[in-house]
């Protein structure tokens, strides 16, 4: 505590009020991916092999096989996090379907147990449908399918999953996001780039068509994907533009579907020009779309940064994208979003007020020097506070635990 009241008054005197910012960082929802835990496999009965671009690397014990083991595998995670939580689910991890039935007829009962667990541990739910890993996809494609038998089963399947975050929404009384990626591309260079792009917008014209109640609709860009090198339908051309010319539908941002050299958090202020509300997947691209689990690097704490100067907490819709199946996937769930929360801490500590005044003023040599004076100041100290008030592990003490779980759980499922 006297490290902490010693650091507060550091801040405080630079026009930070640290209590306030605690206390508000504590109602910031960060939505965590269930497919960490299980490296995107998901529950379905047929034996589809992971495609559409995506790879799981790495051979770590004890990934989850059912939603029993998922379910207590993230509630061992959210133990150890700080704050407002949700959980992102995908289509493919439906628990009450007995009947077997396929994707474009699921229905918000097959995720009844979701529901529940969202209920008895106090977070809230997001959806994805999933576009990958099914025998539907013809030539790696769906929604921009040339075959109009693929592509309107993957229709159905855009609306069925709309209607299932519906419910999600009614049961547990607020929003939920709704999230749409699709796979769709080639490995070559392809002799017509428009057709399956307006095939797309034809897809989510009639994806989009009714509107549900609490569902908050996106749409995800991705730059390239192994086995589609040189094009993606669903570049971020496209979706920005669709999202700019349909209202209520929004562009997701995730991090790791740019070019190496483009910074999300550069596109942020953009598009907080524009929309009401800009969803975010973060995650760590190493060369590409690797989705390593989140790091606390300067582009994390840039776009927290971006997120806290522009007042933009009730705007920006902070979701997590990684799966890495080379380390503990508990271990991995707790480091990254607890490095995202980290992050949101260190840039509520900066004094923007003041070196906003600073750039207007064109007094850029005192905001250099402000700006370099700020990265060494203490934030940990008000970490281990924010911790501490949440009735969480402050330091790396969870990690024992965590290390036990894998022996007396992990380790036993073979």
């Amino acid at each position: 505590m006297e490290r902490y009241l010693q650091t507060k008054k550091r801040y405080e005197a630079l026009g930070v009020n640290v209590e306030a910012e605690v206390q508000r960082l504590a109602t910031v929802p960060i939505s965590i991916h269930c497919w960490q835990g299980d490296d995107i496999n998901g529950f379905e009965t047929a034996e589809e092999s992971l495609s559409g671009g995506i790879q799981v690397t790495g051979n770590s014990p004890g990934r989850a096989r059912n939603p029993e083991e998922l379910m207590a595998d993230f509630k061992k995670a959210i133990s150890y996090i700080p704050g407002k939580k949700r959980l992102s689910l995908h289509a493919i991890y439906a628990t009450n379907n007995n009947e077997n039935v396929d994707r474009d007829q699921l229905k918000t009962e097959h995720f009844a147990d979701w529901i529940t667990f969202a209920k008895e541990n106090n977070i809230g739910l997001d959806f994805n449908p999933t576009f990958f890993s099914h025998p539907r996809m013809k030539d790696g494609l769906t929604l921009s399918s040339p075959d109009e038998g693929v592509r309107q089963f993957w229709i159905r399947h855009g609306i069925a999953s709309r209607e299932i975050a519906a419910g999600f929404a009614k049961a547990l009384g607020e929003p939920v996001i709704n999230n749409i990626w699709i796979p769709d591309g080639f490995k070559d260079v392809p002799a017509d780039r428009l057709g399956p792009r307006l095939r797309l917008k034809d897809s989510l014209d009639q994806i989009y068509a009714k509107k549900f109640e609490g569902v908050i609709d996106c749409v995800e860009s991705k730059v390239f994907g192994v086995g589609l090198e040189s094009y993606t339908v669903g570049s971020s051309e496209f979706y920005l533009a669709y999202a700019a010319t349909n209202p209520g539908v929004y562009n997701l941002l995730d991090n790791g579907h740019y070019h190496p050299t483009e910074m999300v958090s550069d596109k942020i202020s953009s598009l907080l020009a524009y929309f009401d509300k800009l969803p975010l997947h973060v995650t760590r691209p190493v060369r590409w779309d690797s989705d390593h689990v989140v790091a606390l690097d300067d582009e994390l704490k840039e776009i927290c940064k971006e997120i806290y100067r522009n007042d933009a907490l009730n705007k920006v819709l902070i979701g997590l994208d990684f799966f890495d199946a080379s380390i503990n996937r508990v271990a991995a769930w707790v480091i990254g979003t607890r490095n995202v929360q980290k992050a949101l801490l260190y840039a509520a500590l900066q004094p923007h007020k003041q070196l906003r005044e600073l750039q207007d003023k064109g007094d850029f040599t005192r905001l250099f020097m402000l700006q370099e004076e700020l990265k060494s100041m203490p934030f940990g100290d008000i970490w281990d506070y924010y911790c501490e008030t949440q009735c969480v592990p402050a330091g790396a003490e969870w990690y024992d635990s965590v290390t036990e779980y894998e022996k007396s759980v992990l380790l036993k499922r073979g």
